[in-house]
């Protein structure tokens, strides 16, 4: 049970900028990077990363974690955690020469909860076994659900 609660966690930190943006359209959405460079002259993360979905996402991650009995400590850190994994897949894909947006399938899913449950392992007691299934759980999650919020207007891709 604690596997598809943490899974579902996730699932808030990583949806939660995405419904941001359809809540607030333009509003609040300074990109994270500032429009900086990387010594390749390609964008830091790029336009899509934006300071409003970082902190609503830690914001919402840590309500959702006291909600489902989780604790604020492990909500918060598991929503910063799963934010510096998109942050790093955005990183690569930029390095790779890749849109803001594109899709990267494991590159887009594996570091954003992966991230989170290293950071909460011990806090969590999760086993070697219960991290796999996590990763799993949660790449399965996206690709199938993905392009349920592409048919009902939140995503703006069906990936």
């Amino acid at each position: 049970m604690l596997i598809v609660l943490f899974v579902l966690l996730v699932g808030v930190a990583n949806a939660t900028p995405v419904l941001a943006r359809e809540l607030f359209n333009q509003r609040f959405s300074q990109p994270l990077d500032g429009g900086r460079r990387w010594i390749d002259g390609r964008a830091l993360f790029g336009p899509s990363k934006t300071r409003r979905g970082v902190l609503l996402s830690v914001l919402m991650t840590t309500a959702a974690a006291v909600v489902l009995g989780l604790g604020w400590q492990v909500g918060a850190l598991t929503g910063a955690m799963a934010m510096l994994g998109d942050l790093f897949s955005s990183f690569i894909k930029r390095r790779l020469g890749r849109p803001s947006s594109s899709k990267m399938t494991g590159v887009d899913q594996i570091p954003e909860v992966l991230f989170p449950a290293l950071a909460c392992q011990r806090l969590l007691a999760f086993s070697a076994t219960d991290m796999i299934l996590i990763v799993t759980a949660f790449f399965i999650a996206e690709r199938v659900l993905s392009p349920l919020f592409y048919r009902l207007s939140v995503r703006k891709r069906p990936y």
